[in-house]
């Protein structure tokens, strides 16, 4: 039935994406982490394992963006483009289902992505002697969240306008996204009208800084589960959120 029909399109989405671009991009992150972590084998032990650890987290975490920001907003624009949307409408798929799918198929394409470069980053942490503690794992966990977000945003973003400005918004979204809990301080500096316009701007987006755990893993301090269960929470309530955005603005649209 229905689930079949999402995961056939995810499947297919999947399929398409890793003949794309996955293996350019986890060879540039793979060398990039070599290449630091040879560079900063000058540095003392403590803080040598500190950096290493933070680079490794910011590059999974960065690249993943890029990755999700370069098939996200192709996902329905490329279909519209190609004009293969029109069949798709009139198939007995339901839009949603059709949303549905391609998200989740970059989703897979994305935790495929992150697994690989995962593995590079323990080989070198393991090549390097730096201690491996739980943590790390619980803030890969909260950058994949994270990957939902921004993906669900991209997503959102492609159902009503063109790839290239589907880019810009998504990149912006999750720039400020990091930035929102200087956004309210940074509002009380300002007059009303841009105090209002930031303080609306911290409500509307997503605290992208939730998700980062780059702090707690360099300085090795577990999370509470209880914490850990609210980021997740928070992850899967906004990106559900986007999604039904996603597909009410899909719905309405007219393809013809």
């Amino acid at each position: 039935g229905d689930t079949m029909k999402i995961f056939s399109i995810a499947f297919n989405t999947f399929r398409e994406n890793l003949r794309d671009k996955l293996l350019y991009n986890l060879l540039v992150f793979a060398l990039l982490m070599i290449g630091s972590s040879i560079l900063l084998m000058r540095l003392t032990l403590g803080e040598f394992h500190r950096l290493i650890l933070d680079i490794g987290l910011g590059s999974i975490n960065f690249f993943g963006v890029l990755i999700a920001i370069c098939v996200g907003i192709g996902l329905v624009s490329k279909e519209i483009d190609k004009k293969t949307i029109y069949t798709i409408v009139s198939k007995p798929v339901a839009r949603y289902e059709f949303l549905l799918g391609k998200y989740l198929g970059l989703l897979v394409t994305l935790f495929v992505n992150m697994t690989v470069m995962v593995i590079g980053l323990l080989a070198v942490l393991l090549l390097q002697d730096v201690p491996i503690h739980p943590i790390l794992f619980t803030a890969l966990g909260s950058i994949f969240l994270e990957f939902m977000v921004v993906t669900a945003v991209a997503l959102l973003f492609s159902t009503f306008t063109t790839a290239t400005l589907s880019a810009i918004f998504t990149l912006a979204v999750y720039v400020i996204g990091h930035l929102t809990p200087d956004l309210k301080t940074f509002g009380q500096k300002m007059d009303a009208v841009g105090r209002n316009v930031l303080e609306g701007l911290y409500y509307l987006l997503p605290n992208l800084e939730r998700f980062n755990l780059k702090g707690h893993v360099t300085h090795n301090m577990p999370v509470p589960v209880q914490d850990f269960g609210l980021i997740v929470a928070y992850g899967l309530a906004y990106t559900t959120l986007l999604l039904m955005l996603a597909g009410v603005i899909f719905q309405r649209r007219d393809f013809r």
